[in-house]
């Protein structure tokens, strides 16, 4: 089976809806995920905008330690009990909408889900998206990723 990832809001390869951008919604999309891999004790769920010019990209949602059990983020959350969210490099826990500066072009927000190896990753709401991002290198059994782009032009 094949660890995958589908969304009600978010189509692979489609345009970021108004309810995912930061001034005009501000809502982290529903995620579902299946096909987890044998071994998997628990998730993590990740945005983040490699287009930012910032010489590292831009990371809008850091989640860890979502239990096993659930497959399924509601739209606008919460997450579940016992998850921690991240500091967004909007400086903030929680999810943070596209916000390219207008006129950039289009930004890539890759959503990915993570199976992972451990029951809890040592991270915190404190702590970057570098640092989730470290600690997933070495737990990651599987990820599945949907990529939607967003285009600020300035308009709102």
């Amino acid at each position: 089976m094949t660890f995958t990832l589908i969304s009600n809001d978010i189509t692979d390869g489609g345009v970021l809806p108004d309810a995912q951008v930061q001034a005009r919604g501000n809502t982290s999309p529903h995620l579902k995920w299946s096909g987890a891999p044998e071994g998997t004790k628990s998730y993590a769920v990740t945005c983040y905008d490699p287009d930012a010019p910032t010489g590292s990209g831009f990371w809008h949602w850091t989640v860890a330690n979502i239990p096993a059990d659930v497959s399924e983020l509601p739209a606008g959350g919460p997450v579940p009990a016992g998850a921690v969210e991240g500091r967004t490099d909007f400086g903030e826990p929680g999810y943070g909408g596209a916000a390219p500066p207008p006129g950039h072009g289009p930004h890539r927000y890759v959503f990915t889900v993570f199976a992972v190896d451990v029951d809890k990753l040592d991270v915190t709401r404190d702590n970057s998206g570098a640092v989730f991002g470290f600690n997933l290198h070495f737990h990651t059994l599987a990820k599945a990723s949907i990529t939607a782009t967003f285009e600020n032009k300035g308009e709102g």
